[in-house]
């Protein structure tokens, strides 16, 4: 471990929440107070809260920090395994899918296979359809996951699925809390949408196979007093239904990224039975949204089931059935609304 990395683990571990000098941690590491020092700057360039003066030693301010350096140690601990070179780390980005889609423009989707996209905070975070994802800092976290089997994608329904399915677990575990997903790609927790889910694909125009899918995850971890007018009343956070609410950003980032890359080599039908037991729409009324933005073509329907292709079966009011594949609907209001499935390819 380098000194940097050596001083971040001991005031993040050993230290917390009491200063400690140059002087021990030099002699603790065995290099000089210089060394310490330049350590330590470089943290706090890094956006690492450090506080420290002359007399008092060092003390690490920030309770909940995200960086590259912290998110590296996590997920690439002996346990997980993960080759670090595979990790992009952003402390504000436009949006993580966005930077997902270039680096597979330039590589082969093979290479890219696993590679995770997280940010701080995004200026220009997207949800289907264009519409924007609030992404503040410190409120919670916004990564992107490159998945891209040698095989290809031949089922992209089963992506965001999966990835819903994998996202639900690890906040249950995590936080102790009763979450559902709203179909498709929408998670809930007390009636609010606490995480969304932008599966994006990439085709191969010579072969006509979809090579890669970015999988764009936002979760809010923490109530907001900014949030945009349009989504107040809509947006909640985890925290707020959480049993457990020690949990950092990094380790959630982890824990959903390692969910959501070992999620695709488990039995299809098996998962598929999880998604269609956690979502919160089957049994209810809603309203079909058949073309976006287009109020006159919208009709009433009773969602009574979701098929083995995550599309959303709906009984009419004159009792036909249709199964939904593209399009949206709305249950109680147009301000809460399940997104239907078929990624943007």
């Amino acid at each position: 471990m380098s000194t940097k990395e050596l001083v971040l683990d001991y005031l993040m571990h050993e230290s917390f929440g009491t200063a400690v000098s140059g002087e021990f941690l030099a002699e603790n590491f065995h290099v000089s107070r210089t060394a310490v020092w330049k350590a330590v700057n470089a943290l706090r360039n890094d956006g690492i809260q450090i506080a420290g003066t002359p007399n008092g030693g060092y003390l690490l301010c920030d309770t909940d920090m995200l960086s590259e350096q912290i998110f590296k140690k996590e997920i690439c601990s002996e346990q997980n395994d993960f080759p670090p070179e595979k990790i992009h780390f952003f402390t504000q980005i436009d949006s993580t899918n966005s930077y997902a889609k270039e680096l597979l423009s330039k590589k082969n989707p093979l290479e890219l296979n696993g590679t995770i996209i997280l940010a701080e905070s995004q200026t220009a975070g997207r949800g289907r359809l264009g519409r924007t994802f609030y992404s503040p800092e410190k409120n919670g976290i916004y990564l992107s996951i490159i998945y891209s089997p040698k095989e290809g994608i031949s089922n992209p329904a089963k992506i965001t699925a999966f990835s819903a399915v994998a996202v639900t677990r690890t906040l249950k575990k995590l936080y102790g809390v009763e979450v559902g997903i709203k179909w498709v790609n929408d998670i809930f927790a007390g009636g609010k949408k606490i995480c969304g889910i932008l599966t994006e694909g990439i085709t191969n125009f010579e072969t006509g196979r979809i090579d890669a899918a970015v999988i764009g995850i936002g979760i809010n971890m923490k109530a907001s007093s900014e949030l945009p007018p349009e989504v107040i009343g809509i947006a909640g956070d985890i925290e707020s239904y959480a049993k457990n609410t020690d949990i950092t950003r990094s380790c959630l980032a982890t824990n959903v990224a390692l969910a959501v890359m070992d999620i695709f080599d488990e039995d299809y039908y098996s998962v598929m039975a999880e998604y269609k037991k956690s979502s919160i729409l089957i049994g209810k009324q809603v309203t079909v949204h058949p073309i976006i933005g287009d109020d006159k073509s919208t009709y009433p329907a009773t969602v009574i089931d979701i098929d083995e292709n995550a599309a959303l079966i709906v009984r009419l009011e004159d009792g036909c059935i249709k199964h939904l594949s593209s399009g949206e609907v709305s249950l109680h209001s147009d301000l809460q609304k399940a997104d239907v499935l078929r990624e943007d390819h």
